[in-house]
């Protein structure tokens, strides 16, 4: 089966994280941690009635289990994108209120996270 676009780049991140952590890297390992939660909120089904009804399941039983959606490199691409955005925004405004070393770590963020832009 070949892997779509959402799968590969957690797969990368979940491989960093452990670096990560094994080197003590708190902020990093944070930043990709909100990265592939990122990327399992895309991947979520959208809800509906049917899907948010209470329903008791049989505990380890996958009647609970839902098919993701299946993100495509380009989404992959969007979502990263967007994030970077996001962190390079509140820079600024982190700048504008005078908070300079929150401003450089979220750009220091955004920099991480270009990383995984293919």
């Amino acid at each position: 089966m070949l892997e779509d676009g959402g799968t590969r780049v957690k797969s990368r991140l979940r491989s960093d994280l452990r670096t990560a952590m094994k080197s003590r890297r708190k902020g990093e390992a944070a930043l990709i941690r909100e990265l592939v939660a990122a990327l399992d909120s895309a991947e979520a089904v959208p809800g509906s009635a049917e899907l948010t009804s209470l329903v008791r399941h049989e505990f380890r039983s996958g009647s609970a289990e839902v098919e993701r959606l299946v993100l495509n490199d380009d989404h992959v691409r969007d979502l990263l994108l967007m994030e970077i955005q996001k962190r390079e925004q509140a820079a600024a405004e982190m700048e504008r209120l005078g908070e300079v070393r929150r401003a450089h770590t979220l750009r220091t963020e955004a920099m991480m996270v270009k990383r995984y832009v293919e």
